[in-house]
């Protein structure tokens, strides 16, 4: 059994621009990469399951022409999942699109707020060159971290 080259380019194409959209910062163009990842993985499935054959019914078929019903299930399975996914991103798109007019990923005020808190560490804490932050301290590095004052009753 060698898989058809044809299919696994498409799956490769089909892969490579659903994690491009995926990562995007527009819920519409994020439901697309999920829809392409989907798409990518039920080819993948097709792909692999080996050639066709007959229906898998006994008496009807012989057993050596019958298909593998196993990739038929679980690519069926993968399209409902894939599906309810889809259903809930659309929800997802038109209740942020009702709340604020918008479709895309906007930041968490608290997580800008650490990122900030975080750079301002950094930039406090800065080291000259040829030395290393952990001098002080004993063998197991510095008692306390930089930008954290050291607290003793």
């Amino acid at each position: 059994m060698t898989p058809n080259l044809v299919y696994l380019g498409l799956v490769a194409v089909l892969f490579s621009c659903g994690v491009f959209l995926l990562l995007e910062r527009s819920l519409t163009r994020v439901l697309l990469g999920i829809l392409l990842l989907g798409n990518a993985t039920n080819v993948l499935i097709l792909s692999t399951s080996g050639p066709a054959g007959g229906a898998p019914i006994v008496g009807r078929t012989p057993d050596a022409e019958m298909s593998d019903p196993l990739p038929q299930a679980l690519i069926l399975t993968a399209i409902v999942i894939t599906l309810g996914v889809a259903a809930f991103m659309l929800a997802l798109i038109h209740r942020s699109w009702v709340l604020g007019e918008r479709e895309d990923v906007v930041d968490d005020p608290e997580d800008l707020r650490v990122i900030s808190e975080h750079r301002r560490l950094d930039e406090e804490s800065q080291v000259e060159p040829g030395e290393s932050p952990y001098d002080s301290g004993d063998d197991l590095g510095p008692r306390t971290p930089p930008g954290v004052r050291e607290t003793r009753p």
